[in-house]
């Protein structure tokens, strides 16, 4: 629109035209900034928008991971608190509740005493579920007869009735033994030969421990968590000199003479079609530089569904590379139930099954609704809890019934997750706890859901967790080797 001929057609005077025209220039200007402004108020408002979305995603991570943090170092749950940490408030109540315990009934005997009472003491009940005493372990009897065979009022003579049986647990503490070998020698006078008995075979040829005392030495320091010099106090309390250096020394020997032990189990181990694995880091010294280093402890377990007795063996390798599983598994081909560790991902090419752990799917979930009591976070918990419910029915079946079961109510089930799982993402924003929680199961979902096609393939890596978590009584070996599954320590500070 031409301004200038409007204004013309009014036949204005020229100073009013002019100032007309001024006007309406400064006016279109005032419109133009004010619109320029508006964009850009617009686009910073949107910006911001974006700026506070991420930063209520981050924060709302920021709260997750803290919360998470807090249930593990704080936290009271068996989600959270290993269960030997836990064994260890457990039990100390429990010698809590007990000292107090025998306090007061010594002073409730106190008083009775003191004002005379002649009523019999109440007898104790028995703790109700105490398991009775294993029948294997050898029972010494005492008889405790009266101290007449008449009555003590009328003089009669006592007949029996029946018995009062009570058990009572002892042990005979370690004891230190020697066994002597005495050889005779005897000499032919006709050939001039001298004959006698072979030197017995020992683990250590010549040496002095029998193959008991070196299983006990190993078992206590593996399996029991005590330290050599632990047990160089213990030979102490019955004046039997064992040095640290001899103890390490044996544990050397004993691991060379269950290498072919190892080597047999490892091929049994292999023959099974479905295997768990895991590893968990542990710090030893790193000889020369005083420092320590991270070496991993590499966990192979057979199948828990399996027919066969549990084999677990632990490869000890100096590094958390893909390589090591590889090494160790060669040619085997079979399922294998494994976390979400790129380190096992090469394996997927050379025919290896993945199977994945619904546990550490859930833990993802058990996490988020701790933290934030996340409704989205429940659900998905509710439907998982529902897939280990029918395991939990079908612990003891035949893999035949499982298989049967699992098809008819796992499959629906793991379909009906699998939908809610995609639909939940599309509402969940990008970096979010809910949202990395949901992508940790969409992403492993083929594996996670695989085991529902048989009867025999575990739900969870579970089992070989529980193998592991034992090891972090013991984690701190000073210049400790493996010896293809054993745990040999060259020196012992």
């Amino acid at each position: 629109m031409d301004i200038a001929a409007e204004i013309a057609a009014y036949d204005l005077p020229p100073a009013l035209a002019g100032r007309l025209e001024q006007w309406v220039g400064e006016a279109r200007e005032q419109a133009q900034r004010a619109s320029e402004e508006a964009a850009r108020a617009t686009e910073q408002a949107a910006r911001l928008a974006t700026d506070l979305k991420a930063s209520e995603v981050k924060c709302e991570a920021l709260v997750h991971e803290l919360a998470r943090l807090k249930r593990l170092r704080f936290g009271a749950s068996s989600e959270t608190i290993a269960a030997h940490v836990r064994d260890l408030f457990d039990e100390t109540l429990a010698a809590d509740i007990a000292a107090c315990e025998a306090r007061l009934e010594a002073l409730r005997e106190s008083e009775a005493e003191t004002e005379g009472a002649h009523k019999p003491a109440p007898s104790r009940s028995k703790r109700n579920g105490r398991p009775p005493l294993p029948a294997h372990l050898e029972r010494i009897e005492h008889r405790h007869e009266p101290d007449a065979c008449t009555c003590g009022q009328c003089g009669a003579d006592l007949v029996k009735i029946g018995e009062d049986i009570s058990e009572q647990l002892d042990i005979i503490p370690a004891r230190f033994i020697v066994h002597r070998h005495i050889r005779p020698q005897y000499a032919c006078r006709g050939c001039e030969t001298i004959h006698a008995a072979p030197v017995p075979a020992a683990i250590i040829d010549g040496g002095l421990p029998t193959a008991r005392l070196l299983a006990w030495v190993g078992i206590s320091k593996y399996v029991d968590h005590l330290p050599l010099y632990r047990l160089e106090a213990i030979a102490a309390r019955d004046e039997v000199p064992l040095p640290r250096s001899t103890l390490a020394d044996w544990i050397g020997h004993i691991g060379v003479a269950l290498e072919p032990l190892v080597d047999r189990l490892k091929a049994l181990l292999l023959e099974g079609e479905v295997l768990h694995a895991d590893e968990t880091p542990v710090r030893q010294l790193d000889p020369g530089t005083g420092k320590t280093r991270k070496a991993y402890l590499w966990a192979y377990r057979n199948n828990v569904l399996g027919d066969r007795a549990p084999i677990i063996l632990f490869d000890y390798q100096p590094g958390r590379g893909g390589q090591y599983p590889r090494e160790f598994l060669r040619d085997w081909i079979g399922w294998l139930m494994v976390d979400d560790y790129a380190g096992y991902k090469a394996l997927w090419a050379t025919g290896v099954i993945e199977l994945g752990c619904l546990a550490h799917a859930r833990r993802k979930f058990f996490d988020l609704h701790a933290a934030n009591q996340s409704p989205e976070a429940a659900e998905a918990l509710s439907r998982i809890g529902e897939l280990y419910a029918l395991e939990q029915s079908a612990r003891e079946a035949t893999p035949e019934v499982r298989a049967e079961l699992r098809a008819q109510h796992a499959v629906p089930r793991l379909e009906a997750l699998h939908l809610w799982l995609l639909a939940t993402r599309q509402r969940a924003a990008d970096g979010s706890a809910l949202a990395r929680a949901l992508d940790y199961s969409l992403k492993r979902w083929p594996a996670l859901s695989r085991y529902a096609t048989r009867g025999d393939l575990p739900v969870d890596n579970n089992p070989i967790e529980n193998s592991i978590r034992p090891i972090a009584l013991g984690k701190n070996y000073p210049r400790s080797t493996i010896r293809q599954g054993l745990l040999v320590t060259a020196a012992e500070a």
